[in-house]
């Protein structure tokens, strides 16, 4: 094998370490950071901004599949799922993927150097939870609700970038989030319930045992419910409750998918939760950007005849 042929495989470990050939975990981060920036913003964020969160989101998420399968190295390798990952099969080492968590972290500093330092102070707290969610498994009944908190802070990030302030609408769409990852990542760790409870890793699917289902469910009802508060308290309209019963419909889809409490089945409704995100920030997108868009038009008629 030659040098370049080595620096190729390694390199393809790292990608696969930072879960960059499964980009859910991204769009799942990403969606919210997103409703955040354009409700705070009225639809208009700055492009650099938007970049900023964007390359920001993907550089925190491959940081935190790094910090959580160091940290669960040993369990993985007993999982039939994740046994081939890089650091339970030994193909990288925990100092290379100690180091390689190091760089993403520091870009992802680097990024937000040109924000206030409201920003900064959310972005520690933000690093501290995604450091740290790895490790709840081990004692918190639902780690889940831990991981909505940490998949979620780039929503009072955003608001601070914007306004440099996190108003209270910022809270409650993070509380809507933090009852969403626990609907979709107890669906996730319904795939896992057989290999978690021999290994002694803690689950929401496992503290809810046979209401899990009820509790996805009432979870996904939780975040709409929230999200359509947010909306009332915002005054919107017509579009973004159109996303929100679109979010709906998808949550019920869910529903026919996890019911069987099948490995694979419950694992297509975890990913497709990347489509009631989207549904969301659709909704967000047409309230603020439409009317807008008909204004031009409006204006635009009288030269176009």
């Amino acid at each position: 094998m030659t040098s370049l042929e080595k620096l190729l495989g390694k390199l393809d470990q790292y990608e696969r370490l930072m879960r960059l050939d499964k980009p859910i975990g991204i769009l799942l981060l990403l969606w919210p950071t997103l409703w955040a920036l354009w409700i705070a913003s009225a639809g208009q964020p700055p492009f650099m901004l938007a970049w900023i969160f964007v390359l920001g989101t993907v550089l925190m998420r491959s940081a935190g599949c790094v910090i959580n399968d160091y940290a669960d190295r040993d369990f993985d390798r007993h999982v039939e799922r994740t046994r081939e990952r890089p650091l339970a099969a030994r193909t990288v080492s925990t100092r290379e993927a100690l180091l390689l968590a190091a760089v993403l972290v520091a870009c992802a500093a680097v990024l937000i150097l040109p924000l206030s330092t409201l920003v900064w102070q959310l972005a520690a707290i933000a690093l501290f939870l995604a450091g740290s969610y790895p490790y709840t498994k081990r004692f918190f009944a639902i780690p889940q609700a831990y991981l909505g908190l940490a998949f979620g802070f780039g929503i009072p990030m955003a608001f601070a970038a914007v306004l440099d302030r996190v108003p209270p609408i910022a809270w409650l769409l993070l509380v809507a989030n933090v009852f969403w990852a626990v609907a979709y990542d107890t669906e996730y760790a319904m795939v896992d319930r057989d290999d978690d409870i021999r290994i002694g890793i803690r689950t929401s699917a496992l503290t809810f045992g046979r209401f899990d289902v009820v509790a996805v469910m009432l979870c996904y009802v939780a975040t709409l419910g929230i999200l359509g508060w947010a909306g009332w308290t915002l005054k919107y309209g017509a579009p973004y409750f159109a996303g929100l019963a679109v979010a709906t419909a998808i949550a019920g889809y869910h529903y026919t998918l996890i019911r069987g409490r099948e490995r694979m089945p419950c694992f297509k409704a975890f990913l497709h939760n990347n489509w009631f995100g989207a549904a969301v920030f659709a909704g967000i997108v047409a309230e603020l950007n439409l009317a807008e868009l008909s204004l031009a038009g409006l204006n635009l008629r009288p030269l176009l005849h």
